[in-house]
């Protein structure tokens, strides 16, 4: 498994404020994701409605997900290929070794997929003498830089030109000191130019999957760089990584949330390259695996179904709600300290590795609502945040201090003549003590607010209700 640094998100934060080049990568990027998505779903009329649809079939699977998942293993067996079902991420890094091995894999190729990250496929490949090979451009430069990816779409978020060139140079010791970087295809270029030998040279391929057709026994995956597709075809042997709520009911309904994808991802009506694979090599086939495995992962989803947060395994990982969300957008991926960033992250890792590890992350949050309302499947992230708010309180898992605050605001809440008092002589006396300043700088008993930002002088006037019911008394007169 990958490490998981969600327990120290703070420290992570701070330095992710700190850090000079990442703010440049993540003002320089974010903008783009946003334009790009609203313009797409401007020439959409039935986009909304679109939304509703999705939700609905997401919504009827995952009501019989045992049904459909049976449907699809048996319509992969039909077609040739093999279903490995694995309860545990040790059961699906177990079966991938396994087919490696079998088939005297000693490099392996791999599309994009935030799976094989959940389990720390590289390393346990790696560490069994088994090479794997980054084919999607960012995940390949992350590679060159043992780094994770800090973005379920875009993995090299986080890095600007300059970096991409600096990690080639360290890789590619080869390279013309004369040689540059200026533009995107001259990064795509060296890319393409070190990974065409690696496809040919593969054993083992390794996608992973944006949607199961139970129908069909489909795996569907999508691109803009068409590397998906040579993993898939060139290999002896082709593994598909899959979640168990990536299966949908038939084509249409795949149709229908692909239509929703590429506009809230990348702004794209659709991907370069959208792909369906269904089993081995037949014959009469001009490419194609001679084997075709799908390794079915569970890891704690099952364990979601009928509970609260059960509408999390809708996401279709498109990563808008990150891209909207203002916090992911300060201190970008990495903070969240494991796979999942951003919202989706926030919901997702407390519910696959225990909110005593990842309490900090629905934690992080304005609760602005920009995620629930660009998000193609309408999860209600913001409620399920407060959800795992709600469980770190019951488990005692907060700090003494924040529990004793809330018990102390809780009371005052329930006494509303009490409040009002409270907040008449608090406002009176922060008025009285900042007389002549803007703002106060420090403050006994709300150091956690002055270390990183001032605390306004309340104006004249009194508290927001007095003025609230001033102005509505003059409104009437």
């Amino acid at each position: 498994m990958p490490q998981i640094t969600s327990p120290a998100f703070k420290e992570n934060a701070a330095r992710a404020l700190a850090d000079a080049a990442l703010q440049k990568a993540l003002s320089g990027s974010r903008g783009a994701f946003l334009a790009r998505r609203q313009a797409a779903i401007a020439a959409l009329p039935e986009f909304e409605r679109l939304r509703e649809i999705g939700r609905d079939i997401k919504n009827h699977t995952l009501a019989h997900l045992d049904f459909y998942l049976e449907a699809y293993a048996a319509k992969v067996e039909a077609a040739g290929g093999t279903v490995h079902w694995c309860p545990t991420a040790d059961d699906a890094r177990a079966a991938v070794l396994a087919i490696c091995r079998r088939v005297g894999a000693r490099t392996v190729t791999k599309g994009k997929s935030m799976i094989s990250e959940e389990l720390g496929l590289n390393e346990h490949l790696e560490a069994h003498g088994i090479t794997p090979v980054e084919t999607d451009l960012g995940e390949y430069i992350l590679q060159l830089r043992r780094e994770p990816p800090s973005h379920i779409i875009a993995p090299a978020f986080h890095l600007n030109r300059e970096d991409w060139e600096a990690s080639f140079r360290a890789a590619h010791t080869d390279l013309p000191r004369e040689r540059v970087f200026r533009e995107r295809r001259d990064i795509l270029a060296e890319a393409r130019s070190r990974l065409r030998a690696r496809f040919l040279a593969a054993d083992v391929g390794i996608t992973g999957a944006n949607f199961l057709i139970a129908e069909t026994g489909s795996s569907v995956i999508v691109t803009n760089e068409g590397n998906g597709d040579l993993t898939q075809t060139l290999p002896r042997v082709h593994v598909v990584l899959a979640s168990i709520e990536k299966v949908v009911p038939t084509l249409e309904d795949c149709c229908a949330l692909l239509r929703l994808l590429a506009r809230s991802a990348t702004g794209q009506d659709f991907s370069v390259y959208t792909t369906f694979s269904t089993g081995a090599r037949r014959a009469g086939d001009l490419d194609g695996p001679e084997e075709y495995h799908v390794v079915l992962l569970d890891n704690g989803r099952s364990g979601m179904i009928g509970t609260g947060f059960q509408d999390m395994l809708r996401c279709i990982r498109c990563a808008a709600c990150m891209n909207h969300c203002p916090v992911y957008g300060a201190v970008g991926g990495h903070a969240y300290g494991w796979v999942y960033p951003g919202p989706m992250g926030a919901v997702l890792t407390p519910s696959l590795v225990g909110v005593d590890k990842a309490g900090h992350l629905p934690n992080a949050s304005t609760f602005c609502g920009r995620c629930e309302a660009v998000c193609p499947v309408k999860i209600p992230l913001p409620g399920m945040m407060r959800h795992w708010r709600e469980r770190e309180f019951e488990r005692h898992l907060t700090p003494a201090t924040v529990r004793g605050n809330l018990r102390l605001w809780a009371w005052f809440a329930r006494r509303p003549g009490a409040y009002r008092a409270a907040t008449r002589l608090a406002v009176g006396a922060l008025s009285l003590l900042g007389r002549g300043r803007g703002a106060f700088r420090s403050l006994p008993l709300a150091g956690g607010w002055t270390r990183g930002r001032d605390l306004p002088v309340p104006e004249p006037g009194g508290t927001f209700m007095a003025r609230y019911a001033r102005a509505q008394r003059e409104r009437r007169a």
